[in-house]
């Protein structure tokens, strides 16, 4: 399968959004799951709790809609409520004239929502906001406002943006995405092409949950799938339940020929300990083994060798909990306590179920024989 996002091509300007899964987000987030020369490791998001709490919603709150359902029109009470709150998000990068004038000019743009009025914070993916030069973010009220990076993380295609004109703000209400149930109404709000559509709403309902994409960022999460149409440009943005609260974060959508009404999203609950991260300290850290994988091991050519699927050593740092353990180049890593990896993208996904300290046991494939080794996963931050 395919799928896109809305890398550079948020407004339309640009026509590279369609893509395979191989190259479905930003070469430097592939990097940070394949090679050990950008990002040393495979890594893990369950956070341990922050030191200093981080309080989101702080001041006025979009409300928590109350409909009976029959007389009123849900999906038109939670678009008044929730709409103010959502956010067009523009990146600006160097021109590259080739006349030499240089310049910014608008590579691509998405959507966000502000989660905290006091501090101007605006929850979005990193895929949005990735090499920006210059973020503009547009409001309901009209006002486009220069908003500064708080932080960005690639691993989970997570980011805050921040704006210091915080008059008059709405901020939205979080809610439970672990409470979802299939079949659940869903709306989502953004601006797909860019500000003509701005917060275009659309409804659908949960497809389903815990569901896997095969692209970097994405596959960290246990995603929703929802038949809520989202289209490019709509990254970023809200995916509301019909209580008014965001229960997920918009992010991508099957593309490939003759599927429709595939779109997925981050669950909220999920991203908050990231978020959190990127609000107090700019960046997010998560635990790793500490090895390279090489990305050309595949199912197919591990059938062809004889050799079962999982994620290719191709290095390990010295040092790390990976070589203590005894594991070498060349090893295959084909469970994580005891769930199979069958690629070194799942081995992403189970990872982030665990904090940097956790012991687990990792089961290698070497010489024809499995083995299980124990370590204990260390921080891993970014470079």
């Amino acid at each position: 399968m395919s799928y896109y996002n809305d890398k550079n091509n948020y407004s339309g300007r640009r026509t590279g959004f369609f893509s395979t899964v191989a190259v479905a987000l930003i070469s430097a987030l592939l990097g940070g799951v394949m090679a050990v020369a950008l990002i040393p490791s495979i890594y893990g998001n369950k956070q341990s709790a922050p030191t200093s709490q981080v309080i989101l919603n702080s001041g006025p709150t979009t409300p928590i809609v109350k409909t009976d359902g029959v007389t009123n029109f849900p999906v038109a009470q939670i678009a008044k409520a929730t709409g103010p709150a959502v956010v067009g998000i523009a990146n600006f990068q160097s021109s590259g004239s080739i006349f030499g004038g240089g310049g910014l000019a608008e590579a691509g743009s998405g959507s966000g929502f502000i989660v905290d009025t006091q501090q101007g914070y605006i929850v979005t993916n990193n895929h949005v906001v990735a090499g920006a030069e210059k973020i503009v973010v547009s409001l309901a009220d009209g006002r486009n406002i220069t908003a500064k990076l708080v932080g960005a993380d690639d691993r989970t295609d997570l980011a805050v943006v921040q704006i210091a004109d915080t008059k008059n703000l709405t901020a939205t209400q979080l809610g439970d995405s672990t409470k979802l149930q299939v079949g659940e109404p869903v709306v989502a709000i953004g601006n797909p092409g860019g500000q003509e559509f701005a917060r275009s709403v659309t409804a659908g309902v949960v497809s389903a949950t815990n569901r896997i994409l095969d692209i970097p960022g994405e596959a960290s999460f246990n995603l929703i799938q929802t038949d809520a149409a989202i289209n490019p440009g709509n990254s970023g943005g809200p995916l509301v339940n019909y209580q008014g609260q965001v229960i997920g974060i918009n992010s991508a959508k099957n593309q490939e020929a003759g599927f429709e009404g595939m779109g997925f999203a981050i669950p909220i609950s999920d991203a908050l300990p990231t978020i959190k991260q990127l609000i107090e300290k700019g960046y997010a850290s998560h635990p790793g083994l500490n090895v390279q994988i090489d990305p050309r091991y595949t199912a197919e050519y591990a059938s062809q060798r004889g050799w079962p699927a999982g994620a290719y050593v191709a290095k390990v740092t010295p040092g790390g909990p990976a070589q203590r353990a005894g594991i070498l180049a060349g090893d295959v890593l084909t469970k994580l306590n005891n769930t199979p990896i069958k690629s070194s993208l799942e081995l992403t996904h189970e990872l982030f179920k665990y904090n940097p300290g956790d012991k687990v046991t990792v089961t290698i494939f070497r010489n024809n024989k499995t083995q299980d080794v124990s370590l204990t996963l260390t921080e891993i931050k970014p470079q």
